[in-house]
């Protein structure tokens, strides 16, 4: 499962539903990946986020290093959104769902990719 912002801030903040998909996670070993842009995207005051700092320890975190095919996908969607174009791109690499706050920017950059597109999930 690839995350996106919206769920790292909602595990930094211990909230219900977090915890109930971090047990769920846990329990069926549904490995969790993130990227760089959406990390900077939740990072605030690293003194603050214990909780994210120490969950960040057991995520696979992509650097963003597929910039050609990040600015193609942009191009195709019409989008501007690095962080959430590489997102979809890293889950259709993986072969991954997206979990995310944000499901009308993400579709739409899905979309785009046509029937191979990942599947992309409302969070909460």
């Amino acid at each position: 499962m690839i995350l996106d912002a919206g769920v790292l801030i909602s595990i930094d903040r211990s909230e219900q539903a977090a915890r109930t998909f971090l047990t769920a996670a846990e329990r069926t070993g549904t490995p969790l990946h993130t990227t760089h842009p959406v990390l900077e995207q939740a990072w605030r005051d690293g003194a603050r986020l214990v909780r994210l700092a120490a969950f960040t320890k057991t995520l696979a975190i992509h650097a963003l290093d597929d910039g050609p095919a990040v600015g193609k996908l942009l191009g195709l969607a019409r989008s501007s959104d690095v962080g959430d174009a590489h997102l979809v791109l890293l889950a259709l690499r993986l072969g991954d769902d997206v979990l995310t706050g944000d499901p009308v920017d993400l579709e739409a950059l899905a979309a785009t990719l046509g029937p191979a597109a990942p599947t992309i999930h409302h969070w909460p």
